[in-house]
């Protein structure tokens, strides 16, 4: 497939770029400077600026079969209060351009990530947890988050959003549990690599349209 890849240089978006390519696919990213992607420039279609400017994300999506978004709001630094990077509704201003570049350029498929904790899951996330994003700057990847797969729902897109549960850097290839409606339970941790290999199986394989699943490690 030819596959664009939203967020190529976050932690998520560079595994997914250098697994897409181990797979076979051809991969568009946009990234507002080519020095900072880790893949080399000539492996992919670069495409420079931001998914803020409708134009780029449409230029990036000519000939491509499917979007793979790893798009976030970025702070200064993991520390939980740390200041952001990007404005509140980066997400959401987003996919408002990603939805209407799909339609143009007549791509149906999109797999995004997004986080478990968001919408109805908030009630499944441990208590110590909710209070860590009702009190800091977490709190606004989750409130716009949640506006993007609203977004999404009543699009006409087929699109899976993926919540992963706490990510970790580990390079161990483990089996993912998916959780649906809470069931099984889902574990704390899962591989940043782990989710980037879920998210092109689901995307090959045609897995989880129009579902929410929640992914772990076993």
């Amino acid at each position: 497939m030819h596959i664009l890849i939203l967020g190529p240089t976050g932690r998520l978006g560079r595994l997914l770029v250098d697994e897409a390519l181990s797979r076979g696919h051809q991969v568009s990213v946009v990234v507002s400077h080519e020095y900072r992607l880790k893949t080399d420039p000539k492996l992919l279609d670069v495409h420079e600026g931001t998914p803020l400017n409708k134009y780029t994300v449409s230029e990036a999506m000519k000939g491509c079969d499917a979007i793979l978004s790893a798009l976030n709001i970025s702070r200064t630094s993991d520390y939980p209060w740390a200041d952001l990077r990007t404005s509140a509704d980066f997400l959401s201003l987003s996919m408002k351009n990603i939805l209407e570049a799909a339609a143009e350029n007549h791509i149906k498929r999109i797999v995004i990530t997004t986080a478990w904790g968001v919408a109805e899951t908030r009630g499944d996330i441990p208590f110590w947890f909710r209070w860590l994003i009702d009190h800091s700057n977490i709190k606004y990847p989750y409130f716009d988050h949640e506006r993007q797969e609203e977004m999404l729902k009543v699009s006409d897109l087929e699109w899976t959003v993926v919540r992963p549960v706490g990510l970790t850097d580990s390079h161990k290839s483990k089996e993912i549990k998916v959780t649906l409606d809470n069931q099984p339970k889902p574990s704390l941790a899962i591989s940043r690599l782990n989710v980037a290999r879920f998210m092109l199986d689901v995307l090959e394989q045609n897995l989880y349209i129009n579902q929410f699943p929640v992914v772990s490690e076993k």
